[in-house]
Order: structure tokens, then sequence, then C-alpha cells
């Protein structure tokens, strides 16, 4: 009973301070008018966002009040106000979102330092359709080689919810010490989803709604496990990447680690008969590959590096990563018949390595018009690229445009569709040149991106607190259904169904060369 009295003064303290950061001002009558727009954080000034989109809540440093005013073309207005930021009423903002659908919203931004009011020019927000209510992404700390703790969540976009899809160790026992990554979708829907699992407690996840099952990919007819996937949007057919990667660090350059693929090919795995096929192994090095939304063509990119393709793993490596400036990988696509199975003649998309550039991770847009790209100097893991940009092929034209106005002179990588194709989300390093955030582009129908936007947070000041970085950002249309609890079970006590090897030496599609696997090494016979 005697701590009671000390109790009470916290919780009353503490309620005193809460009271005394929210404290709500009025429109001031008087003020200095500025024709500046106001310095707010994040940057929310002028651009176009979704009509379901959560509260756009931010900040203003060394202010002692904030008063902001929005107003919509359809006479409705939210007044909001604040010590150094704005937290704005959900159903407020939903509603003026609604109402000003097509339209656009004027925000009007005072703010009070020494007494003295002082009002800015307005900002605009432009509202256009619907994005997809729910976005998927890795969050991992800066460790590079240590992946202890880590996980894959799923915020809802129309609020500032956050759920756990599943975290791989909170307690950093050795023993449990695994890599989560590469979780994929097919269609957009949570139905079907799949994620790896490296090191400890290794496999593929694969989940079928609520249900989910540990699978081994990795035999010694293929290089390694499946890496990078794509689901096909018709049928229950995977295509990875299969990669050998390393990770070094950069002595004297900007950048700050690269990460290097020292062999790569393509496998495919059918989720009905559970078997796995190499379907492109080659002097090639093939990564990232991507289904078209009908399912007929597949897109990847490829570098050839002839000199070291037989070489022992350790020369290998080490002959790449000195070299890997020089390597640029081109944007590639394969025909698919999915009546007889059968993949046609790989060719050139984008000749990248023509004009010294490197293309990576490529993205089809729901219509089938875009490919969305990443373009830096070199290499193939473009979200350690400080070159790195966003790109698109229009393929009804055949031409080949920057997103200038979405890009940053920083990372801007790792994206996805919409699946109404009219947002681009993607990962950037543009806030502070070390983390990830996930920002969110328009793309109109004329196939122009507008200014990106970073994901709202209930407390703006999130993005710059939180010391771990987003990647991997995925969008769909429903959440995920599947609990940690049953992911957990999974990956700790089960070994993973054996997936059956399929298929004999296969031609290379590229060379005529026989390519043969023995113990998961390469080798090519003229």
């Amino acid at each position: 009973m005697k701590n009671i009295p000390y109790i009470l003064y916290i919780v009353l303290t503490a309620g005193l301070l809460m009271a005394c950061g929210q404290k709500k001002y009025d429109v001031p009558a008087t003020y200095t008018e500025s024709e500046e727009q106001a310095n707010i954080y994040p940057d929310y000034k002028d651009i176009t966002v979704p009509e379901n989109i959560a509260p756009l809540n931010f900040m203003i440093e060394g202010v002692e009040g904030i008063v902001a005013t929005l107003e919509g073309k359809d006479g409705n207005s939210i007044i909001v106000s604040g010590k150094d930021r704005i937290d704005i009423d959900s159903t407020e903002w939903r509603n003026l979102l609604k109402g000003n659908a097509g339209g656009e919203i004027k925000v009007t931004v005072y703010t009070m330092l020494a007494d003295k009011w002082n009002k800015y020019a307005p900002h605009t927000i432009h509202v256009a359709e619907a994005i997809d209510p729910y976005l998927s992404y890795r969050l991992i700390e800066p460790g590079y080689e240590l992946y202890r703790q880590l996980g894959i969540y799923q915020r809802c976009l129309e609020n500032f919810t956050q759920k756990v899809i599943y975290e791989n160790n909170r307690t950093y026992e050795e023993h449990n010490n695994h890599c989560i990554n590469c979780h994929n979708f097919q269609n957009y829907s949570t139905d079907r989803m799949l994620f790896h699992v490296r090191s400890n407690h290794g496999g593929t996840i694969m989940i079928n709604g609520s249900e989910a099952k540990k699978i081994q990919i990795k035999n010694p007819n293929i290089l390694a496990a499946g890496v990078y996937p794509s689901w096909h949007p018709k049928k229950n057919l995977v295509c990875f990447s299969t990669n050998q990667t390393g990770q070094t660090f950069h002595m004297y350059h900007q950048e700050k680690i690269e990460v290097v693929d020292t062999n790569s090919d393509l496998i495919l795995y059918d989720a009905d008969k559970n078997e796995v096929k190499n379907l492109l192994c080659t002097e090639y090095f093939e990564t990232f590959p991507c289904w078209t939304p009908e399912g007929d063509k597949l897109y990847f990119c490829a570098a050839y590096i002839p000199p070291v393709i037989n070489l022992p793993d350790s020369m290998r490596a080490e002959i790449i990563t000195k070299n890997y400036e020089k390597i640029h990988y081109n944007l590639m696509s394969m025909d698919y018949d999915a009546e007889k199975d059968s993949f046609g003649t790989p060719e050139v998309v984008i000749n990248a390595e023509a004009y010294g550039k490197s293309i990576t991770f490529p993205r089809v847009s729901p219509d089938g018009r875009y490919v969305l790209y990443a373009e830096g100097d070199y290499g193939q893991f473009h979200i350690w690229h400080k070159s790195s940009d966003l790109w698109v092929k229009d393929l009804e034209n055949d031409t080949c445009y920057a997103l200038t106005e979405a890009n940053s002179n920083d990372v801007d990588s790792y994206h996805t569709w919409s699946s109404n194709g009219r947002w681009i989300v993607f990962s950037t390093r543009r806030m502070d040149g070390n983390y990830t955030r996930p920002f969110i582009a328009y793309f109109d129908k004329q196939g122009k991106a507008h200014k990106a936007f970073c994901l709202p947070q209930q407390d703006p000041e999130h993005n710059i607190l939180l010391m771990k970085s987003y990647n991997v950002p995925e969008l769909s249309k429903n959440a995920v259904q599947i609990s940690e609890q049953t992911l957990h079970n999974v990956i700790y006590n089960t070994d993973g169904d054996t997936v059956t090897y399929v298929g004999e030496p296969r031609t290379d599609a590229m060379t005529g060369a026989t390519v043969r696997t023995e113990n998961g090494k390469v080798k090519t016979e003229n």
C-alpha cells in the first residue's frame, strides 16, 4: 500500500504531460503570411493518394503549436491542431477522402513560435483510385550477416494496424537461428502464399489458406534451394531462381555492402505434383523470374559470365567479386504454353549491357502493358546501390523511361504493383540513406508516375526512430489468414516434404550446349 501514492503520482504526471503534448488550438485570427509551403515531415505536399489510405499525420520540428485545415471540394473540412504534430481523426479523414474521390483536398498549415503565428502557402492532396488494403514486408536490422531477429509483417493501409505474420527468433537462441525471406502471393491473394526459411529449420513454407507445410526443394540435381519466387497466376507452378550468393563490404566505395551471385539458374516447382525441374541451367546467370498476368510469358534477368562458370566455387567467387562492377544483367523473356507446359527460346527484351547498365527485379503490370524494373550501374542486388532507379518498359510502343517523379537520389528498388495497376509500392533509402522505407506512388493511365509519399504512420516520428529496414513489399487484396503459431509449429517441428526432381540433362536454349548437373555443380558439354 505504501507504493500507491507513488504510482498515482506517476499516472497523474504522465496524464499531465500527455495533455500538454496534445494542447489544442483554434485557427489563428492574426498571423504572418508566408509565400513558402510548410516544411512538414514526412513530405506529404502536393501528392496523389488512394481514396482508402490511412491519415497522413505529420510533424514540424522547432515549433510550439500547429494548426492544419484540410478543406475538400465537397465543402467538408477538418481542423487539426497539436504541439509539434497533428493526429487526424480516422473517421473524419475517411469521410473527407470519400467525399473528394477524384478531386483534391487543400491543406493549410499554421505554426506558432514565441506566441506568434505564421501561415504557410497551402498544398494539395489529390485523391485517386483505391489501393489494395494490405501491404506485407520484412523488417530487418542492418546486421548484414546476422539475421536472428527479423520478421514478415502485414500492415493494413486503411489504418495503422500491423500484424505479425511470422517472427523468427525473439530470444536469440543460437540453435534456433534462421533467416526468413522472399514471401510471395498468387494473384494478390494470401490464399496461396510462400516464403523461405534458411539455416536452422530451413525449407520453403507453402501456405494454403489457414494451412501450411514445409517442403525441401534443394536437390543434388539443382544448384541450390529456391530463392526469388514468382507464382504462376493460373497454375500451381512457382518459378524460382536458385542462387549461390555471398556478401562483401566496400573499402572505399560510397556503397556499404555488396551482395554477389557466383552462380544462378531458374527452376520450376509444380505444387500439385510436388516436383521440381531445372528450367534454365546455363552459362548465363539467371535470376528474378516474373510471370505475366496471363501466365503466357516469363520475364527474368540474366548476365553472361563465361570465363568463370566451370571454375571451383572459391575461385569463381573471387574473380566475380573483383570484377563485379563490370557485370550487367539484361532483361530477358520466354514464352510459355500452359497447355503443353513448354517454354520457348529465351529472348533479350532490354540489352542493358550495351549501354553500361544492369536491370533487376522485373514486375509486369496487371494489364500486361508495362514491365517495371530497377536499373542501376552494375550487378543484381540494387537495394544496396545508390544508382538504382525505377524504370518501365512500355510493351505497347516499345519504349523505356525512368519514373522520374517517383525516383530519388538514393536507392529505389524492391517494387510491386497494385492489383488495379494504378499504384506502385517500393523500398527507398531517400529519407536517411541508411534504412529503407516503403513509399507509394500513383501510376496514371498515361503511364506516368507521380510524386511518391512515405507509408503513413500513427506517429510521424516512427520512421526516424525505427532502426529496421522494410524490404520486399507485396500488396494483397486480403489479410493473411494463417496464424503465427501455426507457422511456428510447421517451421520448428517438421523436416519438410522432399520434392521429387524430374527431367533429363537439357540443352541450353541460348548456346545449344548440353548442360548437366552433378552434385549441384554445373557442367557444360559442347
